[in-house]
């Protein structure tokens, strides 16, 4: 009888540890994200004409891709108190406790002033409502074989860029 009550006691303590035990909650530790920051730039070898942009929610970050006619592997991003207009130097307003300046080195138009990316809204180039870390991503100019965009994020978040073939990605984590 006491060895049953023992047994029903420990089965019900070790029940309410997991029941009661608290969700580790997914930090950016948990998510791997070791980021950083810093400005992330890399040095054009190849610029190719810029067609898309284009975003996407994960699990521990968002993610903004720009799409290119050819490859990019130039870029400059960073933090930035305000990101200004190429080349009239107009402030770019941009909803977000921290403000992105993405600098791609491959020009928005081909090679007789065509565009090759055009967007409906230069305010609201992409629909990041709902998402955790993006609040805004607006045109910012593309003048002499570069193009800028202001990504409006909740706050100086870490992020990483990166390019594969085609595109450039860069994501902004959820949480620190």
């Amino acid at each position: 009888m006491v060895r049953r009550l023992v047994l029903t006691v420990s089965a019900l303590v070790a029940a309410l540890t997991v029941v009661v035990a608290p969700a580790v909650p997914a930090t950016s530790a948990g998510c791997g994200v070791d980021w950083g920051s810093l400005p992330k730039t890399a040095t054009p070898t190849t610029a190719g004409q810029l067609v898309d942009i284009r975003s996407g929610r994960q699990d521990c970050y968002d993610r903004l891709v720009f799409d290119f006619r050819g490859d990019n592997d130039g870029y400059f991003v960073q933090y930035v108190d305000q990101v200004y207009e190429d080349p009239t130097g107009r402030p770019v307003p941009l909803r977000g406790d921290g403000k992105l300046q993405v600098v791609v080195h491959s020009p928005a138009y081909d090679e007789h002033g065509n565009p090759t990316y055009t967007y409906a809204d230069r305010d609201e180039l992409v629909n990041v409502a709902g998402y955790t870390t993006f609040r805004q991503v607006a045109w910012a100019g593309s003048f002499e074989g570069q193009t800028t965009v202001g990504l409006g994020v909740r706050a100086r978040l870490p992020f990483r860029v990166f390019t594969l073939p085609g595109r450039l990605v860069v994501d902004v984590a959820h949480t620190w």
